[in-house]
């Protein structure tokens, strides 16, 4: 009788007992999944960038917000601009003084209202105010001002037309 060889069963090539070294990554392949992973990120990073100077750079659309003297002296009107999804407030500070801001907090933009008695914007998520004449930030953790949008009378409408830039920007 001929002594059996000893052959490695085929169980063995299929299914590893080895995980240990199977779960060993290498410099080289940790190296390459972080410089994928960085140059994702900065592609990223760069499309946020163009995406808002292109929104800089295009015309916003002209429109009829208000009619002269519907909203009384210290009244706010709640209105969409430049989109549908575009929250904005119109306040009438006095006779003739009329502003309109994004009603967006530049901090993690919670809905603003106004306080007509403290002439200002308030944010109530995180106690952020703003100047109700120039929606520059007074207080609170609001990195940037409120964007102040562009009034225009023609007649009795007040019509929206556009983006003021923020205070000490060039346009």
């Amino acid at each position: 009788m001929k002594p059996l060889e000893l052959e490695e069963p085929l169980w063995r090539e299929e299914i590893s007992f080895r995980q240990a070294e199977e779960r060993y990554v290498g410099r080289r392949q940790f190296g390459r999944f972080l410089m994928l992973t960085s140059v994702a990120m900065l592609a990223g990073n760069v499309w946020i960038w163009v995406r808002s100077r292109a929104r800089k750079l295009t015309d916003f659309p002209r429109r009829a917000i208000a009619t002269v003297g519907t909203i009384p002296v210290g009244g706010v009107a709640l209105f969409d601009y430049p989109g549908p999804n575009d929250p904005c407030l119109l306040i009438r500070r006095a006779q003739d003084d009329y502003v309109a801001f994004q009603q967006k907090c530049t901090h993690l933009s919670c809905a603003v209202v106004y306080a007509p008695e403290r002439d200002r914007l308030e944010c109530p998520c995180h106690q952020g105010y703003f100047s109700a004449e120039t929606g520059a930030v007074l207080q609170g953790p609001p990195p940037r001002p409120l964007p102040r949008i562009r009034l225009e009378r023609e007649g009795r409408a007040l019509v929206a037309d556009g983006f003021e830039p923020p205070p000490g920007e060039l346009p």
